[in-house]
């Protein structure tokens, strides 16, 4: 499978600048994954910001949020 890197560049929401796997969403997932923590991508903008990647703060977030599904 090809690497789709300056595709995923566009969509890549990480403010982590001297990050190496912008845009290696493989190797971004297996990262965070490692550590216990999830890509910042599924954290909204003000919270990524902080670098806290943790699933604590992930269920933080969404479970305080209202559902409206």
């Amino acid at each position: 499978m090809e690497c789709t890197q300056q595709k995923n560049l566009a969509q890549c929401t990480c403010t982590y600048e001297p990050c190496s796997r912008k845009g290696k969403c493989c190797e971004c997932i297996a990262y965070h994954r490692a550590h216990g923590e999830l890509p910042g991508c599924l954290f909204p903008p003000e919270v990524e910001r902080t670098y806290d990647r943790s699933i604590r703060r992930f269920v933080q977030v969404y479970s305080s949020r209202s559902r409206t599904f």
